[in-house]
């Protein structure tokens, strides 16, 4: 089918909506971005992909709305937004137009569903509290991009229209920013687990440069694995392993004794020549050379093996 229009509601908008035209106009860049709720142009149609907008779900027919009962309903019972549904069947095409490779398709669509996708469609639908964000409640993304409504009081009647499509390249951003670092982390991963093998039963994990590394630690199991070190720029830098992605707690602290050095009292502290910096947190700290960088590796794990 040739698509001609990508047709959502008027008025106000939401992130499901937005995000949905982000991935419709990269794969249909000629089709006309049309919002209204004439059911003349939200009634399946030739040319026409509708979405958040028609109170039905019939994709053969173009049509993805999840306002309807029954509403569309993920395997595990969960409910879709018109995001999550776009997601779905458009999902896999955008991102090979992003030029992700074919191999890496599939992990990072379902990557993306799970991870990126799933908590719009959940807030979209009263299925998850936005409190659970805690005090971050007010700068999760859907906040964010509904934030960029007009006032209440705004007069003109284009007004909704004109802040959609102003909105439109912000959340092109963050859907494109979601993309390129899933896909980031899968290039990353030959090259940490590599990495593993090469460090043996050693504590350090060396890598050639800074990279995701810690979900292929944990796909290696290598739990053994307390510190990483790295070049930076002009200089190199160790750091720690969390234990886990939503904690901050590592694996082992740097030395207390450097927290918050640096230069020669860094070097004072550590005994190594080069040594510039250690946060106060104790969880990088930077050299001058590599020579220097794992030397302070050592000292780290010494001190962390001994501590245990």
């Amino acid at each position: 089918m040739s698509v001609t229009h990508l047709i959502t509601h008027s008025g106000g908008f939401h992130a499901d909506e937005l995000l949905s035209s982000v991935i419709l106009t990269q794969l249909f860049p000629k089709a006309t971005l049309l919002r209204s709720r004439d059911v003349a142009w939200t009634s399946p149609g030739e040319g026409k992909i509708i979405y958040d907008v028609g109170r039905d779900y019939d994709a053969a027919a173009g049509i993805f709305d999840h306002h309807q009962r029954p509403n569309p309903l993920r395997d595990d019972g969960q409910p879709y937004s018109s995001f999550g549904l776009i997601w779905r069947h458009f999902g896999k095409d955008y991102l090979r137009s992003l030029d992700v490779p074919e191999g890496d398709v599939e992990e990072i669509h379902a990557s993306i569903d799970s991870g990126f996708v799933l908590p719009i469609d959940l807030l979209d639908n009263g299925a998850l509290e936005p409190s659970v964000a805690g005090p971050l409640a007010g700068l999760t993304l859907p906040v964010l991009l509904e934030s960029l409504k007009p006032a209440f009081d705004a007069r003109d009647p284009q007004a909704d229209d004109a802040a959609f499509m102003a909105a439109l390249p912000v959340a092109r951003a963050f859907v494109e920013a979601a993309v390129r670092g899933k896909a980031a982390k899968r290039r990353a991963e030959a090259v940490v687990l590599q990495a593993i093998a090469a460090a043996g039963d050693g504590r350090v994990l060396d890598l050639p440069q800074g990279m995701p590394f810690r979900a292929a630690v944990e796909k290696a199991g290598a739990d053994h694995l307390l510190f990483v070190v790295h070049p930076r720029g002009t200089d190199w830098a160790l750091t720690t392993i969390r234990k886990s992605g939503d904690s901050f707690e590592a694996r082992a602290d740097l030395p207390e004794a450097w927290a918050g050095l640096t230069d020669a009292a860094l070097e004072e502290a550590s005994g190594v020549t080069g040594a510039t910096f250690c946060h106060n947190a104790r969880f990088i700290a930077v050299a001058q050379s590599r020579e220097a960088i794992l030397q302070m590796a050592d000292i780290a794990v010494a001190e962390a093996i001994s501590a245990v």
